[in-house]
């Protein structure tokens, strides 16, 4: 089996983060309760970089907002489809959005995509 990760990059504005935060840590209990392996999310530190495309341009920064890279670990990327459908189904998910509640960053903005792990030291 070879190992998939799902990653995100997400916009998020400053201001919102400690409600994104307490979001991310509640999806991330249900990702690992319906079989993802790993579920980590971390936040921009160091974003100033020269020489090459910096992420602040890729995502399109904003002023006042933070940059949130989040990977998700799976066995494969067949396990990967078949913990999603779980996690679309599981009904704590549809509960921590609730219709009409407003997310804390502009989901259209996120950056997202599956990836076979290349190199696992």
């Amino acid at each position: 089996m070879s190992k998939y990760a799902d990653v995100y990059l997400c916009p998020i504005p400053e201001e919102n983060l400690p409600s994104y935060k307490k979001l991310a840590t509640a999806a991330g209990k249900i990702f690992m309760k319906n079989g993802a392996v790993k579920y980590r999310e971390y936040v921009a530190s160091d974003l100033n970089v020269e020489e090459v495309v910096p992420f602040t341009k890729a995502v399109k920064l904003k002023p006042g907002e933070t940059l949130v890279y989040a990977a998700v670990e799976f066995k494969s990327e067949a396990h990967r489809n078949k913990v999603m459908k779980k996690i679309f189904a599981d009904p704590e998910l549809a509960a921590l959005m609730p219709s009409g509640a407003k997310p804390p960053f502009d989901y259209k903005r996120m950056v997202y995509g599956g990836f076979k792990i290349l190199v696992d030291l």
